[in-house]
């Protein structure tokens, strides 16, 4: 049997693959307010066989958005748009999770096809951004340090956040610590210098992380599964280390997380990578650490055959890909026919359906 397609069980959530969709920004959001682009892009991966439906970086508060066209949780108008976009999925067979963000110092820049680059001004709709310490991301404007009342916002925010997301039918809930957005920052040395509780020790860079994962996990109660994204490295001299998301990774999940998904990079612009399939699967299996974290594989994973070897290898227990199923909505029905394994089509699609 192959264990892409073998099922998955998290709490009260059992995911019919092991092959998921990558939160995937679209900024194509008003007031942070999903639109019709959002039900159906997001309902397709469903009728394509994902197992999972991770829905973008949404932000908590609306400084926490990357763009002004960035979806947000912070308001009820929000979450009754969500939930119909949950409805879609779910009558689509498929389950959907949302990822919960604060782009901290990343915040406020224009979104990728947007004529200008950098930070957007005020005058534009931009706004002030906020980071563990006042260190500019290159090419971005200098953020204001979080004070002790500035963080106890932030966490309350995920908390009301997280709620709605629950409120809106959401499967799973994931914490976005990776990237270089805020979580990140406070993990990473190099954009954290502070010398309070919240600096230092990778202990106590960690804190605001896992107050975030306690707020969700408080809010999503026993039945839902909770993810952390982390990026498992900086690429850079200083930074974040595979090791210290290792440990991280087993803190979270002391804390109630449930899976760790686990990418790379964002805290260092302009660093030159060696880009390649698979890149990152090295990650996940440090992170996973012989199986004491569940853990999803991320980067450049474009095969069913690619996917169902970072299982095989021990490295993670679920696969996510993004690229892929931009350019196959229906990756995963097309990943199950070439490793020959069976997955529910859906009947409007079964003329198609052939060995």
């Amino acid at each position: 049997m192959s264990l892409l397609f073998s099922p998955l069980a998290l709490r009260e959530r059992t995911f019919r693959n092991r092959l998921w969709v990558s939160p995937m920004c679209m900024y194509s959001a008003v007031d942070g307010v999903p639109q019709r682009w959002h039900r159906t892009h997001l309902a397709q991966f469903a009728s394509g066989g994902a197992g999972l439906v991770l829905a973008e970086a949404t932000g908590v508060v609306p400084e926490g958005r990357i763009s002004p066209r960035d979806t947000g949780l912070w308001s009820d108008e929000q979450r009754d748009a969500w939930a119909e976009v949950v409805a879609d999925v779910h009558e689509r067979g498929g389950l959907i999770g949302i990822q919960l963000a604060h782009a901290g110092r990343m915040a406020s820049t224009w979104w990728p096809w947007a004529e200008n680059r950098g930070s957007v001004p005020r005058d534009e709709g931009g706004w002030p951004t906020v980071a563990p310490s006042a260190i500019a991301f290159d090419g971005l404007a200098a953020p204001a340090a979080l004070d002790a009342e500035g963080i106890e916002r932030v966490v309350t925010a995920f908390a009301d956040a997280a709620r709605r997301a629950v409120e809106a039918g959401f499967d799973v809930l994931e914490v976005h610590g990776a990237h270089g957005y805020l979580l990140h920052e406070f993990l990473s040395p190099l954009s954290n210098t502070r010398d309070d509780e919240y600096g230092g020790s990778l202990e106590n860079r960690a804190r605001m992380l896992l107050r975030a994962v306690d707020a969700v996990r408080a809010a999503a109660g026993d039945a839902l599964p909770v993810f952390v994204r982390l990026s498992a490295t900086d690429w850079a001299e200083g930074g974040f280390t595979p090791e210290e998301a290792a440990q991280v990774a087993v803190w979270a999940t002391e804390h109630g997380a449930d899976l760790v998904d686990v990418s790379s990079g964002g805290i260092v612009a302009g660093l030159r990578i060696d880009y390649r399939p698979g890149y990152q699967v090295p990650l996940a299996a440090t992170v996973r650490a012989g199986g004491r974290v569940r853990t999803a594989a991320v980067g450049l994973i474009t095969s069913g055959a690619h996917a169902e070897e970072a299982l095989a290898s021990g490295a993670a227990d679920a696969v996510f890909a993004g690229r892929e199923w931009l350019r196959d909505p229906h990756f995963g029905l097309r990943a199950a026919h070439e490793l020959d394994a069976e997955v529910a089509w859906p009947p409007q699609y079964l003329r198609a359906h052939w060995r």
